[in-house]
């Protein structure tokens, strides 16, 4: 029987349980996918502890993103196979052996990428890609200041930044995730703790300040990011992994500033437009080999808990994956 990770309380990662469960048939539009690699992202940690705004019923499985085979497909579903290789867009359930899903949720894994790559590619360099496309509005010479440079989502900001012309400054909590971030692409490394960051990205800018500020961490970082930006910068907020941040308005307006929300998924809900112009440049991208999930620990499902620690505990370089085989 296929095993899925199940929130029947919400709680800590170790409230969640490994449990089997029964097979359903397909009914018509569906498609079954045989899941072999499954995300670890912030939001699912959230919403097992019931602090994210989408809040399913109980019990629910989490895992918003998965890669994996076409097992079975409803006769009147066109355009797909047994053995094609996809990744699986969700908002939930993607930790478990198989999915039942809609074509609409599928796309093709590119060719360079393996499963648990493929698992580990559309929320991080997604959100990346809206934040700098569509809400920041990132142009060729500007300046970008990654927060969180070390982890999945600032990584794939670096490389997107990079990509679209941008000096990249990469902000990270370790020696090591500088050294992956300037390998994907940053121009300069900053580490957390050896001197306020404020000052280094004034040293760097000769005192001009940065144009984009991706913020995935949020707290302090937020208010002191406001104390380095250029005129007319733009402050994108994708998570608050550190806190709460409290914007000074009055900073905002000294600089003609902008802070943006940014939420990939709802974005592409209610415009598919622009979900589908992120897919094209992203999968563009990945065929060409310009882009790639950094991933830093691979583990079985039933080390769910772990997995989820690497992120909270800031352990994990880039992405960590969950493993079905």
């Amino acid at each position: 029987m296929p095993r899925a990770i199940v929130c029947r309380e919400l709680g800590s990662p170790e409230s969640l349980r490994l449990e089997q469960f029964a097979s359903v048939p397909l009914t018509p539009g569906q498609v079954r996918v045989a899941v072999r690699a499954a995300g670890i992202n912030f939001p699912d940690i959230l919403m097992a502890a019931g602090e994210y705004q989408l809040k399913p019923e109980l019990p629910f499985t989490p895992g918003m993103e998965a890669a994996g085979d076409v097992s079975e497909v409803a006769g009147d579903v066109p355009g797909l196979a047994v053995g094609d290789r996809v990744i699986v867009k969700l908002r939930h359930g993607g930790y478990a052996d198989e999915v039942v899903v809609t074509p609409a949720q599928l796309t093709p894994l590119p060719s360079t990428f393996d499963y648990a790559e493929g698992a580990t590619f559309l929320a991080a360099h997604g959100t990346a890609h809206h934040a700098l496309v569509d809400r920041g509005q990132i142009k060729p010479g500007e300046v970008l200041l990654v927060h969180g440079g070390g982890g999945g989502v600032g990584l794939a900001a670096v490389e997107i930044g990079k990509l679209l012309g941008a000096t990249v400054i990469a902000a990270a909590s370790s020696e090591e995730k500088l050294a992956v971030a300037k390998a994907r692409g940053a121009d300069h490394g900053m580490l957390y703790g050896s001197e306020p960051f404020r000052d280094a990205v004034k040293r760097i800018t000769e005192g001009r300040g940065v144009d984009v500020v991706f913020d995935p961490v949020g707290g302090e970082i937020f208010e002191q990011s406001l104390r380095c930006i250029n005129w007319g910068a733009r402050l994108l907020v994708i998570g608050f992994t550190g806190g709460i941040g409290v914007a000074k308005t009055n900073l905002v307006l000294i600089k003609g500033a902008s802070v943006l929300g940014v939420r990939a998924g709802e974005a592409a809900r209610r415009d598919p437009a622009i979900g589908e112009a992120r897919l094209k440049s992203l999968f563009e991208w990945a065929e060409a080999g310009k882009v790639r999930p950094n991933i830093s620990h691979r583990l079985p499902l039933a080390d769910v808990a772990q997995a989820m620690r690497l992120l909270t505990e800031r352990k994990a370089i880039g992405r960590v994956a969950l493993m079905m085989d």
